[in-house]
Parts: C-alpha cells; structure tokens; sequence
C-alpha cells in the first residue's frame, strides 16, 4: 500500500548503502594453529543400529611409553555446506539476450599465503587510548615509513579503526612502535593565539613563527589475532564458498578503502569520493549531492568479480564561511543570519584560514561580536614582556594589517579547545572540500538530489568504467602482491526476456500486460470495494471539485466500484495557506469533527502541489497513524480517464478490493506454490536518513493470504532500535504466547485460507544488491 511503500529511485545514497561488514569469525592462537571457532551444537543422537568411530589421538606416542588411553569420543562438528543448485535448476523459458553487468572479472595467481591479521591499539604518550576520528591513517602512514626495515619492507591494508593486514607475519613477536607526528595544520593552539594563555590569533604573530611546530607522540601495538588462508580467495573464484572466503573478500575490500583514503577520497563504508567539481550538483542550502562509486569484490557463480557501481552522498558546499550560512539559512545579509543556528550548523566542520593557509576544526563561535571579543596579548617592550587586552578585529586590522570588510560586527570562529578558544575573524575561513553533510535533508533536496543524479545507461556505464580507471587499482602493492588482476571491460552475460504474464480482470476477461505496462480502461475489477462514508479536504488546489467528484464517481462506476457522493467538500481557509504545515493539518481536522457526524471510512485529500507538498507526510501521519482513516492525495493539475483509472486502483486495493490476478494463479497452475499451501512473506527494515540517526528504524512484513492466491497480502510494522538491520519484532516470547510479526502472520494465512496452516514458507528478505545490467542495446532493463 501506499503508504507502507518505500519507492527508491536515482544512485543509492552512500548513507543507505546497506551491506554489512563481515567479521573474523574466530581467533586463532599463534602457538597452536588452530581456529578457536564457537562450538555448535549436539547433533541429534545417533540411531540404535549405529556405531560411533572413535577418532585416533593426534599425538604421536612415544616409542618409550606405551599410548595413551584414547579420549572420550565427541560428538563430530556437523560441516555447513551451501545447497548447490540442482542440474535443471537453470531457467530456459524466455527469448536470449546478451547483457552486460557492473561487474569486473577478478583473476588471481595461485598461493600458498596467510593474511595475518593484527589487532591495532593505538594509545597517547600517557597511555591515553586514541578517540579521534581520522587520526589512525596519519599514524599508521608514519609508522610504514618509519620502520619499514624493521616491518620487513611489509604493505599492510589497515581498515583506519582496529584491524591491520599483512601478506606473513611481521618478523617481530611484539610489535610496538613509537610514533611522532608533526602538528601542522591541526588546529591545536600554540603560544599567541587569541584567548589562549599568551594571547595572540592563532598562527599570526612573530614569536609563533619563530616556534617549531608542536609534535604529538603516540603508542601502536599490533597484536596477532588471526591468519586467513588467500587460498580461500581461489575458492570465491571458481564459486565455492568456504569458511575463509568472507574473510579473504572482507581483506581484499578494506584494501580499497586503503587505496582510495591514500587518493584523498572522502570515504563513506565502501563508497568513495573524490575532489572533482564536475562531481558535485548543487542541492541549495549550502549543500550539494557528491557523486562517487561504491567498489567491493564479490563472489558470483561464475566467480569473483569486482562490483562497482554509482554512489552519492551530501556534502557541504566548499567556500567561504559565511556564503555557506546564507544558503543555509536561506538570508541574504550577514545580519540576519541565526547566530545559535550558525553554531550547530558549523561544528566539527574544516576550514582553512588566510593568509597562514592553516587548517582547523569549529568548535564553536565568540560570545561577543569581533570588534568586542578581547583576549590578552602578550608583547615584547624592550626587555620585558608585558599583557595588553586587545579585541580580535583590532589584532588582525592593526597588529597584522589586514583588512575585514564586514566582521566587525559578527561573531568569531571558534577553532581552539573549550579551555583555550583560538578565534578567527568569519570572512578569514573558508571551509575546505568533502566535508559530508549528515543531517536530514528537506524534502525539496531530496527531490532535487534525484532529479540531478539521474544517468541514462551509456552515461552511467561511462561513469563506472571511468572510475575504474581513475582508481587505477593495478598500481595497489597490495593488490599486486595477492596477484589480483582485474579485467577492464563489464561482464558479459546471457539473460532472458520472459513473456509477459497474462492478467485475469473480472467477468472473467483475460488480457496481457504490453511493454511493460496495461491498460485497465473499460474493465471491471476482480473484486470491487464500496466507497461509503467519505469526504473530500481540499488543501488550496485549484480544480472543478463537483467536476472532479462526478468524473470519478462516472469512472469508478465503469470498473464496478459502488461510489456513493461524499458527504461533504471541506476547503481549506485561505488565510491557512502560509500558516505552518502542523497548524494547516491541526485546522483541517477540526473541520472534519465539526462537520461530519462520525469518523469516515475514507478521504480524498487535493493538494496544491504535486511533488515536493510539505502537507503531504504530516497530513498522511494524522489520518493512519492516530485515526486509522484511509485517505488517497491526488493533485489535480492534469486530470483526465486514465488517471482517474490508475486512482481508483489505488483506493480499491486500500479498501480490501482486489484488482487484477495472474491467469495461473486463477487457475492455481503455479508450480509448487499452488498445489500445497504456501505462506509467502517478504521482509525489510527502513531506516532514518542521514542526520535522524535517533530515530527509530521500521521493521515490516508483508505475507500473503487467501491461499491459493499470492496477490493478496497484509503488512505489519514494528519499530526497533535505530540502525538495526536484524529484525527483532520477528519472534517475541510471552510466557506461552507470542507477539511476534511471524504469528500474527501465520494466524492471518489460517483464518483467512479456510482454516488451512502452511506446509510451505518462502521468505524474500530484501537486501542492496548493487547490480546493473544494460543490454547491449544501451537500454537499461
């Protein structure tokens, strides 16, 4: 139903993208060689007639002692085995076609290799451990640098949190390593930085100068956790899955990552972006839509591959401060500028300031404006030092001689510590590139983000071959050293058009969908609704209402629905045009109490715009979630039959009608599923867009009823903890009860199939699977 739908369209945003990183399963001890994997459970016993083999120790017995007794016999591991398709498991039905798939043919050169995989502990000079984001990279590239002799000249793929990966072992047993950076452009406060303990904005005045930089010293371990066969790279290559391969593929993705942080991309899980302008599409509000490539290595049935595939992300507009405040905010004067808005807008952004070219984290803005922020500014007077109080618009105008057109009389940049602020005059910062914009977006980016993003197939598949050859992945050490070569052209692979299914309508007419689409003009439907008890709200648009109400009724008529005149037409007040959207919705509610003598069983809702409404999800909200009441939006700009038609298919199936079934399954001809009864279920978790990390993710179910018919369903919805992708609503336990979705479904499919309980269930868990396939035509299918 409409609204229990997701439609997705244009690039996946990056942060959508749902493929879950898998992790090492187990640990090996360095000592003993073997995988401490989690012990499964008992088989079931053994039949009465069998035997069990009790296994020969291990151990060689000594030529001096006799044997040891043999040890009680456990129960064997049970081997987990993929089930391999059957020889006539492969569909012939259809006219061939040959296509082609965003997928890279991955050759590796045998090897008898480990990975050995690290834990990385990454500590301060106090033992302090290291919080900070992006920090781990800089460190790790010192440290490869730094003692390479002592790494054995070893590469190593670091994924920039815990886990490091090198082809053998590191030749020492305990590897730690003192590492120095040098703080340049940090935007840590040295001595003369205004507010700080000597005063003067940072990076300006001649004893900072004179200073050497500040250096940071850390601590890194690198614990031995595991080792990965890369023979198990060769297993994904001829299509079989083995215990390691997950691992393997895992290693192989976090060196992509490895290879495109080094590039300077922005990266966002598996997804990467560069700095290209030509990248960027301008979203308003000081944000922009950056468009990447997702890439990680898969393993097919016709082996491994390299997938790649367009991505985007938001991220903020790069450029000066203040432009940015004024596109967000949507003014056009610096004094009219939301200062507490401006505060949370700007945290944890980078920017760089003139004319030291240094780079600095916002914490925060000035209490005061810059012609009124003082801080003490430490100066030499002969032989002595003396503290003056200075405000930072004076500094910089008459200490440093620059000139500020406009940041007098606007608050500071904050770029030091809580402690210690370091201030910067606005119109001195610009904010530097693939700064990822995380919060949500308005509904009019959205829109705008999709509509800038959309390819046509040449365009899109010229992308993607593009990237690959930016990313130049043959140069990776890395890579090289695992003897991975991958192919520059897109698969090819053979598909099959299937024929179109045949339709059933009512009075037992049969036709075919064409193109892809039919046309249900001058048929009745299967099994019709009737529309009582409803009202028509009328949110501003502009429209023949009587006109409007007598074509739908004459339309709905024609495919056998019962329409009865709606009880009443409620407008809405002109001067509530402009009032805020929850006021708007609040207002026409009241209405509807006061002029309708009960709740109605259903509401046609005109709004004035047809994309980008903001009545629309507060107005779809009120009437499901609180109220129950079915409610179908329209905007009537170019009303005629067809759409009317295509409306009434809508409000039907929302009314419990049923509209169209498959011949077959009329017939109850579908192999398998017609014969024996046979729940189908389809599952997915809908999570909040980038910024509504906070909110809670959606869980639904959809299950099919009225066996032997498929195109009936029912959804149910829970809601779990933020960002989880495990469904947990599915079982939940109540002493002797369940309150699960999977009950309520399965009481559903009795109750409404004639008291019959499935023998069968086929479950769809909707996942991300980031393939493309153009058919050779340049069409996309």
């Amino acid at each position: 139903q409409e609204h229990n739908r997701t439609v997705r369209e244009g690039p996946t945003p990056a942060g959508e993208d749902r493929r879950d990183g898998t992790r090492i399963a187990g640990r090996m001890d360095p000592h003993d060689g073997e995988p401490a994997a989690d012990e499964l459970p008992p088989p079931p016993p053994l039949p009465p007639n069998v035997v069990p083999i009790i296994a020969e120790d291990a151990a060689a017995a000594s030529e001096s002692e006799p044997p040891p007794p043999p040890p009680p016999s456990k129960p064997a591991k049970p081997r987990r085995h993929i089930m391999a398709r059957p020889p006539n498991g492969l569909g012939k039905k259809g006219q061939p076609i040959q296509l082609l798939a965003n997928h890279y043919k991955v050759s590796v050169k045998p090897s008898e290799e480990f990975f050995n995989h690290y834990y990385v502990n990454l500590k301060y000079e106090d033992d302090t451990p290291v919080d900070s984001k992006g920090i781990g990279r800089k460190v790790l590239d010192k440290l490869q640098h730094t003692y390479h002799s002592e790494l054995a000249d070893k590469d190593f793929a670091y994924d920039g949190e815990k886990s490091l990966f090198t082809i053998g072992a590191l030749p020492q047993i305990n590897n730690e390593f003192i590492v120095v950076l040098e703080d340049i452009g940090s935007g840590k406060t040295a001595a003369g930085s205004p507010g700080g303990n000597n005063g003067s904005p940072g990076g300006g005045d001649q004893k900072r100068v004179r200073r050497p930089y500040q250096a940071k010293t850390f601590k890194v371990e690198l614990n031995f956790a595991a080792t990965i066969p890369m023979a198990a790279i060769g297993h994904a290559i001829r299509g079989q899955e083995s215990e390691h391969s997950l691992e393997a593929l895992r290693v192989l993705d976090i060196i992509l990552r490895q290879h495109s942080a080094k590039q300077g991309c922005l990266l966002v899980r598996q997804s990467f972006f560069h700095n290209n302008p030509s990248s960027f599409v301008d979203l308003g509000g000081g944000v922009m839509g950056c468009r990447g490539f997702h890439s990680s290595f898969r393993g097919t049935q016709s082996g491994l591959s390299l997938n790649i595939d367009v991505s985007t992300t938001m991220i903020v507009k790069p450029g000066p401060v203040i432009d940015f405040l004024l596109a967000n905010q949507k003014v056009d004067h610096p004094d009219k500028i939301d200062w507490q808005k401006a505060k949370r807008a700007l945290k944890n952004l980078r920017i760089k300031t003139t004319p030291a070219n240094s780079e600095f984290k916002i914490v925060g803005l000035s209490e005061r404006n810059c012609n009124e922020q003082m801080f003490p500014l430490r100066r030499r007077n002969g032989d002595t030092t003396e503290t003056v109080e200075i405000t930072v618009y004076d500094y910089f105008v008459k200490n440093r001689g620059i000139e500020l057109r406009y940041s007098g009389n606007l608050p500071c940049i904050n770029a030091g510590r809580p402690k210690r602020p370091t201030y910067f005059p606005v119109e001195l910062c610009t904010l530097v590139p693939l700064q990822r914009y995380t919060k949500a977006l308005s509904t009019m980016q959205r829109t705008s983000l999709v509509e800038k993003s959309r390819q046509k197939p040449h365009e899109r598949m010229s992308t993607l071959n593009d990237a690959l050859k930016r990313s130049n992945y043959d140069a990776d050490p890395m890579l090289k050293a695992c003897g991975i070569q991958i192919a520059q052209n897109f698969t090819q692979i053979e598909g099959r058009v299937l024929p179109a299914p045949k339709l059933k309508a009512g009075n037992g007419e049969e036709f075919f969908a064409r193109n892809g689409r039919w046309n249900i003009a001058r048929k009745k439907l299967i099994r019709t609704s009737s529309v009582k008890r409803w009202s028509v709200v009328n949110f501003s648009a502009r429209c023949d209402l009587r006109g409007l109400v007598q074509d739908l009724k004459r339309v709905a008529t024609g495919m056998g629905l019962e329409y009865e005149d709606p009880h009443t037409v409620i407008e809405e007040s002109p001067s509530l045009r402009r009032a805020p959207v929850a006021r708007r919705v609040e207002e026409m509610f009241a209405q509807i109490k006061a002029k309708l003598p009960g709740a109605p069983l259903f509401l046609l809702c005109l709004l004035p715009e047809r994309k980008n409404c903001e009545v629309y999800g507060p107005w779809k909200k009120k009437c499901l979630a609180d109220f129950g009441i079915v409610t179908q939006c329209l905007a009537p700009q170019r009303v005629n039959d067809q759409y009317l038609s295509n409306l009434l298919l809508k409000i039907n199936a929302k009314l419990g009608g049923l509209n169209t079934l498959l011949q077959i399954e009329a017939a109850r001809a579908i192999p398998i599923v017609g014969k024996v009864p046979t729940i189908i279920l389809g599952m997915d978790v809908s999570h909040g867009q980038p910024g509504q990390s906070d909110r809670p993710s959606i869980a639904a179910v959809v299950s099919s009823r009225e066996w032997p018919l498929i195109s009936k369903y029912r959804a149910t919805v829970h809601t779990q903890s933020p960002k989880q992708e495990m469904m947990a609503s599915l079982f939940k336990p109540r002493g002797t009860e369940d309150d699960g979705l999977i009950r309520e479904s399965l009481i559903d499919f009795y109750t409404s199939s004639g008291k019959r309980k499935p023998d069968q269930v086929i479950i769809f868990r909707y996942q991300i699977v980031k393939l493309l396939v153009f058919a050779n035509s340049s069409k996309f299918l």
